[in-house]
């Protein structure tokens, strides 16, 4: 197959490169920041907001796998909410605009999206035929508003390509956080706090945390791709998300320590602003389950958060590079 990533030098894109790669997949990155030096897939300039001379890698390509998208680990200021927004919608428009354009489309579009699109809460999960989208929760912060806007103008763009794109099937990867093994990804975050004794609850720990193995995201992407009769709005995510409390103590005893100091949430949001991010990240219950890939067939490799934490915890170790510690 010939897969083509816009927005995949980040490291969900590297993930899915690196197992479609290996796989012998044909592989193509746009990129606005085109990497210097060699790469084992070839990497096109685009800017994410106009067609160019990058729309020709989507001529009979067999799948699009847009995440072009600034990062939202910054703090919401004006200018950066600004960029957050415009780069998904305005990236989103110009896919939908090349995909129109092919005389060969893509077979399929994935588009990237978030699980962050439900609503904070606690008495239900959230799959995609009952849960409730977010940004109408009472008392909720007006930076949790402004991701549910994102969210859903992210997937509105890509429904106003659907009538321009009719020959491709369009799929929404309402994405929960992929765990993987690699540096300075959202494991190797949650880690470094465990390994320095600062792995405890965050706040009152009773947040769902959503989550998937790395491992099982490209599967999950590899058999999206395959069920030609998949489309829509589909939730990534293991099946058994738990609250923070819960999936901090399973991570400490999955790397051999026992105390983990907490923070509340005026700790939290100190450390957010010293680290320029928002406390929404980790503060926000995303009780998101899998509803439609399981209904569907999927099978998951690491269903719940033990299995997951341990074989994580192993490869951590195994890949650690020279200047990672890998003590206690």
């Amino acid at each position: 197959m010939k897969i083509v990533l816009p927005g995949g030098t980040g490291q969900v894109g590297n993930i899915l490169a690196r197992a479609f790669q290996a796989d012998g997949h044909e592989i193509v990155m746009l990129s606005r920041q085109p990497q210097q030096g060699a790469t084992p897939w070839r990497v096109v300039s685009w800017d994410a907001q106009t067609v160019g001379d990058w729309t020709a890698e989507l001529e009979g390509a067999d799948a699009v796998i847009n995440l072009a998208g600034r990062s939202v680990n910054c703090r919401y200021t004006p200018e950066n909410r600004r960029a957050i927004m415009e780069s998904r919608v305005n990236s989103t428009r110009v896919v939908g605009e090349a995909i129109a354009r092919a005389s060969r489309p893509p077979r399929v579009w994935l588009q990237a999206s978030t699980a962050t699109i439900y609503a904070h809460r606690y008495d239900a999960p959230n799959d995609e035929e009952t849960g409730i989208l977010g940004g109408a929760e009472p008392n909720a912060p007006d930076t949790w508003r402004f991701s549910i806007d994102v969210a859903k103008s992210w997937e509105r763009a890509l429904d106003e390509a659907a009538i321009t794109t009719a020959h491709t099937r369009k799929v929404k990867l309402r994405t929960a956080i992929v765990m993987s093994p690699d540096r300075e990804g959202a494991f190797d975050i949650l880690l470094g706090l465990v390994r320095r004794g600062l792995g405890g609850r965050a706040g009152d720990g009773r947040q769902y945390v959503s989550w998937i193995h790395d491992e099982d995201f490209v599967r999950a992407v590899r058999w999206l791709i395959e069920h030609e009769e998949t489309d829509g709005a589909v939730n990534v995510a293991a099946p058994n998300p738990l609250p923070n409390d819960e999936f901090m103590r399973v991570l400490r005893e999955a790397w051999g320590v026992r105390f983990g100091l907490a923070a509340t949430e005026w700790m939290l949001e100190i450390g957010a602003r010293f680290l320029r991010t928002e406390t929404e990240l980790i503060l926000k219950s995303r009780r998101v389950i899998p509803g439609r890939m399981l209904h569907e067939g999927f099978t998951f490799h690491f269903p719940t958060w033990p299995e997951a934490a341990r074989d994580l915890c192993r490869r951590w170790r195994e890949e650690a590079a020279p200047d990672r510690a890998v003590k206690h």
